[in-house]
């Protein structure tokens, strides 16, 4: 692909060079690089490697043009980060499976959209509904009522709206399991890892909002709603009826109690245990989370 195709695609500022040279590979910025073909990054915390690249196509920060090198191309952008995601997406197209396997069991009142694609051993249970290209991956089990809805990715080995773990003690001291009977919500864009178990609420819906992205092993209990476009990374543990805001980061390993609220922009650090209600934009680390404090 030339670079004048691909920028016909992805977000830039302006470009300098030669728009019409192709693009052969895609690699990690480095100054020994050889290929005048090779599409790579540079981010705004290592600026001082753009003179030191003497060839390929870089994309670079913005403002920086006096650091530009004769022999190399160049895309400006306002996020370098993203606008190589962009060119990835572009040079790399993900090759999804709209297909439905014949060991999948889907049950008989499941209403599933157009594109769907359903891979190997999968169970969807009775008054589930599926999006448009949609794909669920192998192994993974839809229990009943889960509404996902269009162009969402769930990963293999995943379990979407199993009971939660909630208990009460009888007469005699034995613990009665409390029954779950509400559902899980998905909305559009959202991407779900593999090992994840999201458990449906107690009465409503446990609810997961557009373009939400939740990692690998990563365990959402009951009740718990997670707002727009906030990232939820592998091995956190977020409790019952939480409630998490939009553009929120819980960093690997982080725990969090149920029944609090993590506002906007807030990031849970990693491995952070969160016990308290966190305000729009906090920084929480330790054990208990505790706010970080600037200098």
């Amino acid at each position: 692909m030339s670079i004048e195709e691909l920028l016909s695609h992805i977000p830039y500022k302006t470009f300098i060079g030669n728009i019409q040279v192709n693009i052969s590979d895609v690699i990690q910025s480095s100054s020994d690089n050889t290929n005048p073909n090779a599409l790579m990054w540079i981010s705004v915390k290592n600026i001082d490697l753009i003179p030191k690249v003497k060839t390929g196509i870089v994309i670079i920060p913005e403002g920086n043009e006096q650091l530009l090198q004769k022999n190399c191309q160049y895309i400006i952008s306002e996020n370098p980060r993203l606008t190589f995601a962009a060119s990835l997406n572009i040079l790399f197209p993900k090759q999804l499976n709209y297909t439905i396997e014949k060991t999948a069991i889907i049950a008989s009142d499941v209403k599933l959209g157009n594109n769907v694609g359903i891979g190997h051993h999968v169970i969807i249970e009775a008054n589930c509904t599926i999006g448009d290209n949609t794909v669920i991956e192998h192994n993974t089990v839809i229990k009943k009522g889960t509404i996902i809805a269009s162009n969402c990715y769930i990963g293999s080995n995943c379990t979407i709206g199993g009971n939660g773990f909630g208990y009460e003690k009888d007469s005699d001291g034995d613990l009665q399991l409390i029954k779950h009977i509400g559902n899980v919500i998905i909305e559009e864009y959202v991407e779900i890892g593999n090992n994840t178990c999201i458990d449906r609420a107690v009465l409503g819906s446990t609810l997961i909002k557009k373009h939400v992205k939740i990692d690998n092993l990563v365990h959402i209990a009951h009740g718990v709603i997670i707002d727009e476009n906030s990232l939820i990374i592998a091995n956190s543990l977020i409790g019952g009826s939480t409630k998490i805001g939009k553009r929120v980061w819980v960093a690997p390993s982080a725990t969090i109690i149920n029944k609090t609220t993590i506002d906007d922009d807030a990031l849970i650090g990693m491995g952070a245990v969160v016990i308290k209600p966190v305000q729009k934009g906090e920084v929480i680390i330790g054990n208990p989370g505790k706010p970080l404090q600037k200098k």
